[in-house]
């Protein structure tokens, strides 16, 4: 079962198609980069996916399930059990790093045990150990971006997206991080989506790699 598809999709601003009838797979566990630069659409194909847009015309399918189709929202964002990871990270200043994890643990309705249990798992993946009850303010950009990333996955989702996460990061912390991404998706198997306009990124990220160019896909 592919975890996203998307069957010739269109989505257009004005008289400009950001996404030009596109239609791909992506598989269960995959590491996809969608890569390209400004303006080709790759936010937009990121957006779809997360059911902040609606297609204007084809269909969006995740887990196997259509989630919006032909300028209509069948399944609305908190319902796709999805992750995300912002640009600008979108962190909740007046959470601690726990409770922005157990955000979004809550709607799952899972007991206060087991919450507990899956932050304290998910921090420590990310090297965040004894950081539970601090507010992200206090946090290194660093620090911070690894609160994202257990954000997202914390909720054990059925496909992680990721829009630049590490585009405001120095060259350093940015090798550092794409090292974190792939050790956690060795260690959970997840889906990944990650948009991307660097080249270096994509080359480490993807396994697979969508180019965009004018909302569509370039074939190689």
């Amino acid at each position: 079962m592919s975890a996203i598809e998307f069957q010739g999709v269109w989505k257009r601003y004005d008289d400009r198609a950001a996404v030009a009838g596109l239609s791909f797979r992506i598989e269960e566990g995959e590491r996809v980069v969608v890569h390209g630069p400004s303006g080709c659409g790759k936010t937009t194909v990121l957006r779809l996916i997360a059911g902040f847009l609606a297609p204007d015309v084809g269909r969006v399918l995740v887990g196997g399930k259509p989630v919006a189709a032909d300028g209509r929202i069948l399944v609305s964002p908190e319902h796709r059990h999805l992750g995300m990871v912002f640009q600008d990270l979108a962190l909740w200043p007046h959470l601690t790093v726990a409770q922005n994890l157990d955000f979004a643990l809550k709607a799952q309705r899972l007991a206060s045990e087991i919450r507990r249990q899956r932050i304290a798992d998910m921090l420590a993946r990310v090297q965040l150990n004894g950081l539970a009850d601090v507010y992200p303010a206090r946090l290194s950009g660093g620090q911070q971006q690894r609160v994202a990333i257990a954000r997202a996955l914390v909720a054990q989702p059925l496909a992680v997206l990721m829009d630049e996460p590490l585009s405001n990061l120095d060259d350093e912390l940015r090798d550092e991080l794409c090292g974190q991404i792939l050790d956690l998706h060795a260690q959970l198997g997840f889906t990944l989506v990650y948009v991307t306009h660097s080249k270096e990124e994509m080359r480490r990220i993807g396994s697979r790699v969508i180019r965009l160019r004018d909302g569509k896909e370039e074939i190689p």
